[in-house]
């Protein structure tokens, strides 16, 4: 239930919602050895319909996207083949949950609309690299941090910057998953079940966001769900 509706929310702004399925997890102590790898496949299958659909409405920009994918794709290969024990696990997703959740309650109440500007491929690249490896390591998609960056830096329209970290998360997770296999131990017999949920949310809160939902309200829910999942991993580290 917890990721049908994680995925809801995520969707309805965008996203795959790989912080959420970490969330959802870490709200009812699913082991660290499992997180990673049932969180990126999660991640592929919701950001597969979200790209799918991103495409049909012609908002998935192949120029953006490719510098950042280029620098993004080895790092989140690299990043997600790290193994880190529970111990250093714990506080690093913490860290990021907590950091999303502030980004996105701090998107629920800006309004500023900053200057429309081009970003160099060289940049794009470094920028990719960086939240590619930060991807792979914690086992999100990275687009929850490449949507806020390109809308706040002014690379692209809210709508461009949806579509592109959808496509985004799509080939970090698909990097991250296949270089988190030479780690994997086991997945639980529930991934099939949690991927279901997982489509059927991703399906109606895209419909949800796109029709009835007001952004600011989903921000605030889920940067809600992020602080309360990532204080609990924080603290009881």
């Amino acid at each position: 239930m917890l990721i049908f509706l994680a995925a809801i929310l995520y969707a309805s702004v965008g996203q795959a919602g790989a912080s959420g399925y970490l969330a959802a997890m870490a709200l009812v102590g699913v082991s660290a050895d499992v997180m990673k790898p049932a969180a990126l496949l999660l991640n592929v299958v919701v950001s597969g319909i979200a790209v799918t659909r991103f495409r049909r409405a012609g908002v998935v920009s192949g120029t953006l996207l490719w510098p950042f994918v280029i620098g993004s794709i080895p790092m989140a290969f690299i990043g997600g083949a790290i193994y880190l024990p529970a111990a250093v696990y714990h506080p690093a997703v913490g860290l990021v949950l907590v950091a999303t959740g502030l980004r996105m309650l701090y998107s629920a109440y800006a309004h500023e609309q900053p200057q429309p500007r081009q970003i160099s491929r060289e940049m794009a690249i470094l920028v990719g690299a960086v939240i590619g490896l930060v991807a792979g390591l914690t086992g999100t998609g990275g687009g929850i941090m490449l949507a806020p960056l390109l809308i706040v830096m002014g690379w692209a329209s809210s709508r461009e910057a949806a579509g592109t970290a959808a496509a985004f998360i799509l080939v970090n997770s698909l990097a991250a998953l296949a270089g988190n296999l030479v780690n994997m131990r086991y997945l639980p017999q529930e991934v099939g079940l949690w991927a279901v949920a997982a489509s059927a949310g991703g399906y109606l809160g895209a419909e949800l966001g796109s029709r009835y939902l007001a952004p600011r309200t989903l921000h605030f829910l889920l940067a809600i769900v992020l602080l309360v999942a990532g204080g609990k991993l924080l603290f009881t580290s």
